[in-house]
C-alpha cells in the first residue's frame, strides 16, 4: 500500500504520514521545505519529494516520483498572513494565494493522481478541510472561503467518482501548529493532535468507503457511529453543508 501525503513536512500532514506508516503503509511526503519533508520521510523510513502544490508541473512531477499510489492525501494548505487587514487593503496577488495553495493546490493534485488509480482500478482521496468552511463569524474573505471551496470540491468529485474512487474531506478541528500559532489564546477549544490522523487512518482501510462524499469533523464526529447509521445520513442528508428553510 502506497500512499501520498502533501503538506507533510509538519503539523497535520505530518501527523498524518506518521500514522499511516504506522499502519504499514510506504508513505510518500510532499512539501515544499525540503529539509522538513526529508526529516518526517526519514523518520517513517518513507520517501520525500519538494513540491509546489500550486505549480502545475511541480504537482505532476510528484504524483510521476510517488508512483502507483493507492492513497492521496490532499492536505497542503496555508492560512492568510495578513489576517488583520482589510480585504481591500491586501494585496490582490497575496489573497490569491491562498486560494491557489488551497484550492487550486487540491485540484491539480487530485488531478495528476485519478488516472492513475482509475486505471489500476483502486485509489483513495482525503482533502484536509476547515470548519471555517461553514462556522458562522470571522472576517476572512481569503481562508473560510477557501476552505469552503474545497469542501465543496470534495464533495462534488466524490459524485463523479461514485463507485470508482472514494473521495473524502474532513476538518481536522483546531489543532495547534505552525498555521494557527499566535491566532488563537491558549484557553481556545483545542483539539487533540492525534484525532485527525486517526481519522485518516480510518479512511485510508476502505472499511468507511459509505461516508464518501461526507463532511467529517475528526473531533465532533465518530466515523464509527455515523457507518453504523449511513442509512438515515443519506435519507436525511446528514454531514453536508446545506442551506436549510
Amino acid at each position: 500500500m502506497r500512499a501520498l501525503v502533501t503538506g507533510g513536512g509538519r503539523g497535520i500532514g505530518a501527523g498524518i504520514a506518521r500514522a499511516l506508516a504506522s499502519d504499514g503503509w510506504d508513505v510518500v511526503v510532499g512539501a515544499r521545505s525540503g529539509a522538513q519533508v526529508q526529516a518526517v520521510a526519514s523518520e517513517i523510513d518513507g520517501e520525500w519529494v519538494q513540491v509546489d502544490v500550486s505549480d502545475r508541473a511541480s504537482v505532476e512531477l510528484m504524483v510521476a516520483e510517488a508512483g502507483d499510489m493507492d492513497l492521496l492525501v490532499a492536505n497542503a494548505g496555508v492560512s492568510e498572513g495578513h489576517a488583520q487587514q482589510p480585504s481591500w487593503e491586501i494585496d490582490p496577488a497575496e489573497w490569491w494565494r491562498v486560494y491557489e495553495i488551497n484550492v487550486l493546490g487540491v485540484h491539480l493534485a487530485c488531478r495528476a493522481a485519478i488516472p492513475g488509480m482509475l486505471e489500476r482500478g483502486r485509489g483513495r482521496i482525503v482533502i484536509t478541510g476547515s470548519g471555517a468552511a461553514y462556522l458562522p463569524g470571522g472576517q476572512s474573505t481569503a481562508y473560510a472561503p477557501s476552505k469552503a471551496a474545497v469542501c465543496r470540491y470534495g464533495e462534488m468529485l466524490a459524485n463523479e467518482l461514485a463507485g470508482r474512487i472514494p473521495v473524502f474531506f474532513f476538518s481536522p478541528g483546531l489543532v495547534r501548529t505552525e498555521l494557527t500559532a499566535g491566532a488563537f489564546s491558549d484557553d481556545a477549544p483545542w483539539t487533540p493532535s492525534e484525532l485527525a490522523p486517526e481519522l485518516v487512518r480510518k479512511l485510508s482501510t476502505g472499511r468507511y468507503d459509505a461516508l464518501a462524499g461526507r463532511y467529517l469533523h475528526a473531533e465532533h464526529d465518530d466515523a464509527d457511529e455515523l457507518l453504523g447509521r449511513i442509512d438515515e445520513v443519506h435519507e436525511r442528508d446528514l454531514n453536508a453543508i446545506r442551506l436549510r428553510r
